[in-house]
């Protein structure tokens, strides 16, 4: 999708994004920009998780919500999560109410806990999986080489709702490739901002 400059600054930006304020300033400031935090990557991997089948404007409206609904995304809270927790988010008219997902949720903080432990950290695991030089997927957009192997990895380590389109929709808001078109004002910035980044370990 091409760049657009349709947008009330004049700034030309990736063609996805609409002119409000909120979306705006997440692509100018968060989308694609390299983030370490364990947090804020398992929120962004649950986000995306729940965005499958939904736009992500969607999913950016109600960020807040799920926020206050899942201890702000806090794995150790979560995990703790019981049948109380699933019936009240199941209740939860500001979120996403699919069973699956949630559920999603709650085992996926168990399994951050036991990669913490494991690894040291989600970021160290999940940046092995970074596309060379930052570089697009060449799979036709919205999968990678390095997305599948993540989605598999995951998996076999007992995440769900990891597939491979998600993942690469995580790997591009985290910073882990650079896909913002080459004529969206925030090409250069996302592209210095990665060299600039010191990668967990």
């Amino acid at each position: 999708m091409q760049a657009k400059n349709d947008f009330p600054d004049g700034l030309a930006r990736c063609g996805w994004v609409d002119t409000s304020a909120e979306y705006m300033a997440y692509h100018d400031t968060e989308w694609g920009r390299p983030q370490g935090d364990d947090r804020a990557l398992f929120e962004q991997l649950c986000l995306e998780g729940f965005q499958s089948g939904l736009s992500w404007r969607t999913i950016l409206n109600k960020r807040q919500a799920f926020r206050r609904a899942f201890a702000n995304f806090d794995p150790a809270r979560v995990a703790k999560f019981g049948d109380k927790e699933i019936q009240a988010l199941l209740a939860d008219a500001g979120i996403v109410r699919h069973r699956g997902k949630i559920e999603a949720v709650i085992n996926n903080a168990g399994r951050a806990l036991e990669m913490i432990d494991r690894e040291g950290s989600l970021a160290a695991f999940f940046w092995r999986f970074e596309a060379p030089d930052g570089a697009p997927s060449t799979l036709g957009g919205s999968t990678s080489e390095q997305s599948i192997a993540l989605s598999k990895a995951l998996k076999k380590l007992g995440w769900k709702f990891v597939g491979p389109t998600t993942v690469y929709a995580f790997m591009q808001s985290v910073g882990m490739v650079n896909d913002h078109n080459p004529g969206c004002h925030c090409h250069a910035p996302s592209a210095a901002a990665r060299k600039s980044f010191s990668r967990p370990r």
